[in-house]
């Protein structure tokens, strides 16, 4: 059979390109080999997300006696905690479902393999799977999945197979995740029990993110960091307040740290001038091991060389319309390692399909917002102090505490969060901002439309910012510029 569009891969940038098609009045097939929704969905944004709110709400009521609230012992209920999150999963997965179905977007479960092109189009060959639980030939053509090896045509082809989580070579890893001591981002949201100490191997978003969730259900948490720093690409100073935070509530941290082996029970470490260790090499006991050092693009088995398709380090190399090198393949999401994140996979898949439609759309990159949801969250978008430095960019900067905005200072006893707002010297353009804090996560958007618009120093100024509110404090900001 032949589709005016073929998507391989079912997370936000496959879901939503399909969907965008079909209501294009495109004839799109989505296939997928796993779970529709892909990480993000299962995996990922919103499992974390369910998780790490349960925690918040048992870590304000631990901490309510300054606010009046007197309460007993308290404990997290991991058990509770997980079949909630997997409650939330199942409804925001059906919903992909039938979003997908109402607007004519057909639906396969297998892994998917380009075989060739032809004036026809792309050949690609569906072999049958055994996703989304279904069970035999009965339920199969009912769940989307093929009963038999299938080859379809596409007249365009989107790339969206996503990434997984980077497996490091360290002696030991690959026997401890048989064992099932050692995980990955995926293993440890349904680790059914509260481990009693947990050693994170990687200080970036997800580690940072399941740091503060097992630690407020009781684990002894360590994080170690091959880099001087936390948090990656976050804004320094933000990342160091964040560090401050953690350990003032017992996390521990190892930067300018490698770990070389994991045995039983045991990390391996070896320090490069880290005040907390006593010597070159040290171990950790952990009774879990989290691996989360990064992800990588999914490109392996989907036969991209046999139409050519170009790869950069392992990545779908993509141009601003989401081409790829290819006439009439294009690429979106974590694929094309650009900007990992599913926000960005769901404007990718837009322009995709927009340039698909013969409708001219680019992406633009410089004002994706970056939000971590930890207890307090960061949030940030546009250039850092460091990264403009890095480019020369002459700018100031303003650096507030958050207790400037009166809602803050109500809500956040003894808060210490920031809000740092960069502007351009010369045209006095918004190019940075970023803030540690509550609600960070839901003030950040407003921060990437006034940097994706050009807005200037003078344009915030005369904006009317609603009172009390965080948000707030971006404004306040801008009159120390």
């Amino acid at each position: 059979m032949t589709y005016d569009l073929i998507v391989i891969g079912g997370g936000p940038a496959g879901y939503l390109a399909a969907e965008r098609a079909g209501q294009a009045g495109l004839h799109p097939l989505l296939i997928e080999k796993e779970h529709l929704g892909g990480v993000c969905l299962n995996e990922g944004c919103i499992p974390t997300k369910t998780m790490l709110y349960s925690a918040k709400i048992c870590d304000q009521a631990r901490n309510g006696k300054p606010y009046g609230v007197r309460a007993g012992e308290l404990t997290l209920d991991h058990g509770a905690v997980l079949r909630r999150k997997d409650k939330t999963v199942r409804k925001l997965v059906a919903g992909v479902r039938a979003g997908l179905k109402s607007c004519g977007a057909e639906v396969r479960i297998g892994s998917a393999e380009i075989l060739s092109r032809n004036a026809e189009g792309f050949q690609i060959r569906i072999s049958s799977g055994s996703g989304n639980g279904a069970a035999g030939t009965a339920g199969k053509r009912e769940a989307g999945l093929p009963e038999e090896d299938a080859v379809v045509i596409g007249k365009h082809l989107l790339l969206a197979t996503g990434s997984v989580p980077v497996i490091p070579s360290i002696p030991g890893v690959a026997e401890g995740m048989e064992k099932g001591t050692v995980l990955t981002s995926r293993e440890i949201l349904d680790l059914p029990v509260v481990p009693p100490s947990l050693v994170i191997v990687g200080g970036g978003i997800i580690g940072l993110e399941m740091a503060s969730y097992f630690h407020s259900a009781g684990s002894e948490v360590t994080v170690v960091e091959m880099l001087d720093h936390i948090a990656g690409n976050t804004d320094r100073e933000i990342a160091q307040i964040l560090k401050k935070d953690y350990q003032k509530k017992g996390m521990t941290f190892y930067l300018n740290t490698r770990v070389t082996q994991v045995k039983e029970g045991t990390v391996v470490c070896e320090s490069h001038a880290h005040e907390n260790s006593q010597g070159k090499t040290f171990s950790l006991t952990a009774d879990r091991i989290l691996l989360s050092i990064g992800r990588r693009p999914w490109t392996q088995g989907l036969g991209l060389e046999r139409i050519g398709v170009e790869l950069d380090h392992g990545r779908v190399r993509t141009d601003e319309r989401c081409c790829t090198n290819v006439p009439g393949v294009y690429a979106a999401g974590d694929i094309n390692g650009i900007s990992m994140l599913a926000h960005t996979a769901y404007r990718e898949a837009e322009v995709a399909i927009n340039n698909i439609l013969g409708k001219e759309d680019r992406m633009q990159y410089y004002a994706v917002p970056s939000v971590i949801y930890t207890n307090p969250e960061v949030a940030g978008v546009g250039e850092t102090e460091e990264t403009a430095a890095a480019k020369g960019m002459d700018c100031k900067v303003a650096r507030l505490p958050m207790n400037y905005s009166g809602r803050y200072m109500a809500e956040n006893e003894r808060g210490d969060g920031i809000c740092k707002v960069l502007a351009e010297k010369e045209q006095q353009r918004i190019i940075g901002v970023h803030l540690i804090g509550n609600y960070s996560s839901e003030i950040i958007y407003g921060a990437a439309l006034m940097i994706e618009k050009g807005m200037r120093v003078q344009d915030i100024k005369k904006m009317i910012f609603p009172h009390p509110t965080v948000g707030e404090i971006i404004r306040e900001a801008v009159f120390e510029l």
